[in-house]
């Protein structure tokens, strides 16, 4: 049966393009050594199209592999060993580096930006880097709101933490190579149980403010096209004048894609300050769709639109046709925001000499016009608020605690996998009557439940479903709520309008 699934996987390879039939033998090599085979036997054709493991599923072909693996000593029976190695059976499928940037750049020269990417989005879905059945699982849905709709994801795409590795892991050598995921050295990387593998792993070089930078996709692909682009350099954030220079020279290589960074503090900031990165993509987020609702002119910069956007975070949006104004009206916004107290809306650049206040740019190309939407950051904490005082609330914790990054930002909540078997379970207990503070695990959304199921008539196990969905959506528009700076209050556009003026615009 090995052979069948190696065959299979083979005729993968071909029916995806990543290999050509000149590459048959070769390849087929290259697995009977992984597998530590001497020797194959092509299957007969009946038995190698049997519907059991059909060459196109993927999924199915590796399992066959992967148990073969295990039973033969191989590898151990648990999902870190088996990540580790099915990334090591299809890097015998990959084209080289050399080769993938060849076709991306020969695909861009001749045909355009879109069939490059689409090109190389396809190969990192074919090549198993972005594991398409696992994504597939992710619960997804949308949620009206006042502020548009909003894009909820119950993540289930990052594998469970597995207890053999977690052990295993600890016994390891600790090592410094790569510095972190964001790393070029992780291209071809074979992994160890504390870093995932990245055998079919390929980067697209690029140039980016004068310097070399790689373009790759996410492996967990929360949008589509989640693209992300990474200094080649392992060298720490920052947000300045230079962020929006290398957003929109990215922005101008590739139109069809937006391109945002985390902020550069702590809590507002995203999970690897230490690599400068960018995430970006060919995706329209609510926040983008959004209109403004106040506009602003700056003297000097005539031809730039600019404006508050009815967005539940503090969005200055800046709109022009020559991306270098937008640039230096960008960096000038920057600058003020940074220096920038107002203690009336409790806003301080620093305390004990402890800076506060940063921004989150987006750039992207809309019609015939670029756009930069700076949304004002702090994170400063208080007493009553010592995880942020911009930052969800605790008695929203129990849907998100998380920090607040660029893509929740922009209107799409990431939310914990607990929460898939938190609300099935939840649900159970609305529809019996059960005690939800009964329960140690559903006794956190036990408030909740109570706000907001006296709006409703009766509930069935059909419709809690939708409810509990409807209801999850409403608390991430309160968490953006929390996260924003300047409420959508009177108040609140009063404050963002004095910093605004303080800048020097004007209505």
């Amino acid at each position: 049966m090995v052979y069948n699934a190696i065959r299979n996987l083979v005729e993968y390879g071909l029916e995806t393009g990543l290999i050509t039939e000149n590459d048959r033998t070769y390849a087929i090599n290259q697995l009977l050594e992984a597998l530590r085979l001497d020797e194959y036997e092509e299957p007969a054709e009946a038995e190698a199209s049997s519907e059991e493991s059909s060459s196109r599923d993927l999924e199915a072909i590796l399992k066959e592999l992967l148990d073969y693996a295990c039973s033969q000593g191989i590898i151990e029976d648990s999902i870190g060993y088996r990540d580790l190695f099915d990334t090591k059976l299809m890097n015998c499928l990959m084209p080289r580096p050399s080769e993938v940037i060849a076709r991306f750049w020969d695909l861009y020269e001749k045909q355009g930006a879109e069939a490059a990417t689409d090109y190389f989005y396809k190969l990192s879905q074919d090549s198993d880097y972005i594991r398409r059945y696992r994504v597939c699982r992710d619960q997804k849905w949308v949620t009206s709101t006042p502020y548009g709709d909003l894009d909820i994801t119950i993540n289930l795409s990052k594998p469970e933490k597995d207890p053999k590795a977690i052990a295993a892991a600890k016994l390891a050598k600790q090592s410094g190579y790569p510095k972190c995921l964001l790393c070029m050295e992780n291209e071809g990387y074979a992994g160890r149980l504390n870093h995932p593998a990245r055998n079919n792993h390929r980067i697209i070089r690029i140039t980016v403010n004068d310097s070399k930078w790689g373009f790759q996709y996410s492996p967990y692909v929360y949008y589509n096209e989640h693209c992300i682009v990474f200094n080649g350099q392992h060298t720490p954030m920052k947000i300045e004048r230079a962020t929006f220079v290398k957003l929109f020279d990215f922005v101008k290589q590739f139109p069809h894609y937006f391109l945002g960074s985390n902020a550069d503090l702590p809590i507002v900031g995203g999970s690897i300050l230490s690599h400068d990165h960018f995430q970006g993509g060919h995706y329209t987020f609510a926040m983008a769709k959004a209109p403004i609702e106040k506009h602003y002119t700056m003297k000097g910069f005539e031809d730039v639109e600019a404006g508050i956007v009815r967005w539940p975070m503090s969005v200055l949006r800046l709109r022009g046709e020559d991306p270098d104004q937008l640039i230096e009206l960008g960096d000038k916004v920057l600058g003020a925001w940074r220096a920038y107290t107002d203690e009336a809306a409790f806003v301080y650049a620093e305390t004990d000499g402890e800076p506060h206040n940063t921004i989150t740019p987006i750039a992207r190309k809309n019609g015939s016009k670029y756009e930069l939407d700076l949304v004002l950051r702090n994170n400063i904490t208080t007493e009553e608020f010592p995880l942020g005082l911009y930052h969800p609330h605790q008695e929203l914790h129990h849907i998100k605690k998380e920090n607040i990054g660029l893509i929740e930002v922009m209107g799409l909540a990431v939310l914990p996998s607990r929460l898939k078997d938190e609300l099935a379970l939840l649900g159970e207990y609305i529809v019996e009557g059960k005690d939800i503070r009964s329960n140690e695990v559903l006794a956190k959304h036990a408030d909740w439940v109570e706000e907001f199921l006296p709006s409703y008539g009766e509930v069935t196990m059909e419709t809690i479903p939708g409810i509990l969905q409807d209801e999850v959506g409403k608390v991430f528009a309160r968490v953006l709520e929390d996260a924003g700076v300047y409420k959508c209050t009177p108040e609140g556009r009063e404050g963002f309008d004095r910093f605004l003026k303080s800048v020097g615009f004007a209505e």
